[in-house]
C-alpha cells in the first residue's frame, strides 16, 4: 500500500482501468428507455368541433309594394307569432280603391236581380200582350177576309188587316227575344253576370294589394334583424326583416372528409354553448350532407337537440363532443408508443429480454390519447416510447416503467 501512494501514476492507471471497466459494463447493458405496457380497457373515440346552433327557416320579410312604412310592430330579438303585424305602409289610396270596388260589385249585383226579378216579369207581360194582340189581329184578317169575298167592303181593308197581322207578329217575335235575353241563361243575363264578375274581380284585386300594405308573420318566431322604420319609403323586394321561424333546434358543424367513415346517423354527442359552458346538454346526429364541399375538405353535419337549454340561440358558438366508436375490454397503448401512425404501416419498439424488436400492429379506434390495438401485440407487452434515441432491433436496452 505504502509502494502505490508512492507511486500516483500506477494509482491513477489503476482508477482508469476500473472506470473504463464499469463503462463497458454499463454499455454491455444498453441504454435506459422509457416504457409503457399493453393493458386491456374500454376505449371511446370522440370527434370535438366547434359548430353553431342552425336556423332551419329564415324567413326573409320583404315589401310587396311601394308605400311610405307609418308602424313597425316587431324589434329585433322580439317573439312574434303567425299573424302579428310586423309593418304597416300607408294605405289610404288602397283603401279608396277596394271602397270603389265594393261599389261597382254591389251595382252589378243590382243589375242583375233586376234582370232575374223586374225584367223576367216585364218580358213574360210584354210577350203575353204580343201573342193577344197577334191573335186579335189573325181573327180580324179572317173576318175582313170573308167581307172582301161578300164584296161587302173594298179590297183596301183586307191589305190593311194583313199590315196589322205582320206588325202584331213582329212584336211578338222581339217579346220571344226580350224574354230569351232575360232568362237566366239569356244574353242580357251573361252581360249582368260577366259585368258582375268583371267588378268581383277587381274588388279581389283591391283587397290584394290592401293586404299587401300590412306585412304580417306567416309563422311563430323570433327576430334576428330589421332594418326599416316608420317613415322609410319601402319599394318591392327590398328586406325589412330576418325571421327565424320556430324549428327544431339543430346544432351544424363542418367534420373533416376523413372522419366521414366514423360519423353515423343517430350517434350521440354532447355539446355546451360557448357563452355558458357549464351547461352541457344532448345532441344526435340527425343529418349528414351527401356532398364534400370542395374548397374546405369537409362535410356538414346536422344534430338534433331534444332538450335546448333556454339560453340557446341562433347561430349560437357550440362546442360538440362526438362520440362515433366505443369498445370495452380492448388492448390499448398510449398514443405515442406507435410509430407511423399517419402511414400504412404503424409500428412498435417493444423490449424483449432485454432487447429491442419490432412489431408491426394494426390500430383499431382511437381514444384520447390512446390507441386499440387490433393484431400485433399481447396484454402486458412492453412497448418503447420514443424520446430521440436511435434504436435498432435486436439492441441492448433496460427498460424503465414511464
Amino acid at each position: 500500500m505504502t509502494n502505490l501512494l508512492r507511486r500516483p501514476l500506477l494509482w491513477i492507471g489503476l482508477v482508469g482501468v476500473l472506470a473504463a471497466a464499469a463503462v463497458m459494463f454499463v454499455r454491455s447493458r444498453g441504454p435506459v428507455v422509457r416504457t409503457t405496457v399493453v393493458t386491456r380497457q374500454g376505449l371511446e373515440q370522440h370527434i370535438v368541433a366547434s359548430g353553431r346552433v342552425r336556423v332551419p327557416t329564415r324567413v326573409q320579410i320583404a315589401a310587396q309594394t311601394s308605400g311610405l312604412v307609418v308602424a313597425v310592430g316587431a324589434v329585433e330579438g322580439q317573439r312574434v307569432k303567425a299573424g302579428d303585424l310586423l309593418v304597416q305602409i300607408e294605405d289610404g289610396a288602397e283603401r279608396a280603391a277596394v271602397a270603389q270596388a265594393e261599389a261597382a260589385v254591389s251595382q252589378a249585383k243590382a243589375r242583375v236581380d233586376q234582370l232575374r226579378r223586374v225584367g223576367a216579369i216585364v218580358a213574360t207581360e210584354a210577350l203575353r200582350e204580343a201573342e193577344t194582340n197577334l191573335e186579335r189581329t189573325l181573327a180580324e184578317l179572317a173576318r175582313t177576309t170573308k167581307l172582301v169575298d161578300s164584296k161587302a167592303v173594298p179590297e183596301v181593308e183586307l191589305e190593311n188587316a194583313r199590315r196589322a197581322v205582320n206588325i202584331a207578329r213582329a212584336h211578338k217575335n222581339a217579346a220571344d227575344a226580350q224574354q230569351t235575353a232575360a232568362a237566366p241563361m239569356g244574353a242580357d243575363s251573361r252581360v249582368a253576370l260577366t259585368a258582375l264578375l268583371q267588378t268581383q274581380a277587381q274588388l279581389a284585386g283591391a283587397n290584394v294589394r290592401l293586404e299587401q300594405t300590412r306585412i304580417v308573420a306567416l309563422n311563430n318566431g323570433e327576430v334576428l334583424s330589421r332594418s326599416v322604420e316608420p317613415g322609410d319609403v319601402v319599394q318591392p323586394a327590398r328586406t325589412l326583416m330576418i325571421l327565424a321561424a320556430d324549428a327544431d333546434v339543430q346544432l351544424v358543424f363542418q367534420a373533416d372528409e376523413r372522419n366521414l367513415a366514423w360519423i353515423a346517423l343517430d350517434q350521440a354527442a354532447r355539446a355546451s354553448a360557448d357563452a355558458y359552458p357549464q351547461q352541457v346538454f344532448d345532441a344526435t346526429v340527425s343529418y349528414i350532407a351527401p356532398s364534400i364541399d370542395p374548397l374546405r375538405g369537409s362535410v356538414e353535419v346536422r344534430l338534433a337537440v331534444a332538450a335546448p337549454p333556454k339560453q340557446l340561440k341562433p347561430d349560437m358558438t357550440v362546442s360538440i363532443d362526438l362520440t362515433v366508436a366505443r369498445k370495452s375490454h380492448v388492448l390499448t397503448v398510449r398514443s405515442d408508443a406507435v410509430r407511423g401512425v399517419a402511414t400504412q404501416t404503424p409500428f412498435v419498439l417493444v423490449v424483449e429480454d432485454g432487447h429491442v424488436a419490432r412489431r408491426d400492429v394494426q390500430l383499431g379506434i382511437r381514444g384520447e390519447g390512446t390507441l386499440e390495438i387490433g393484431t400485433g401485440l399481447d396484454e402486458g407487452a412492453e412497448l418503447i416510447l420514443p424520446d430521440g434515441k436511435r434504436l435498432a432491433p435486436g439492441a441492448r436496452v433496460r427498460a424503465e416503467r414511464d
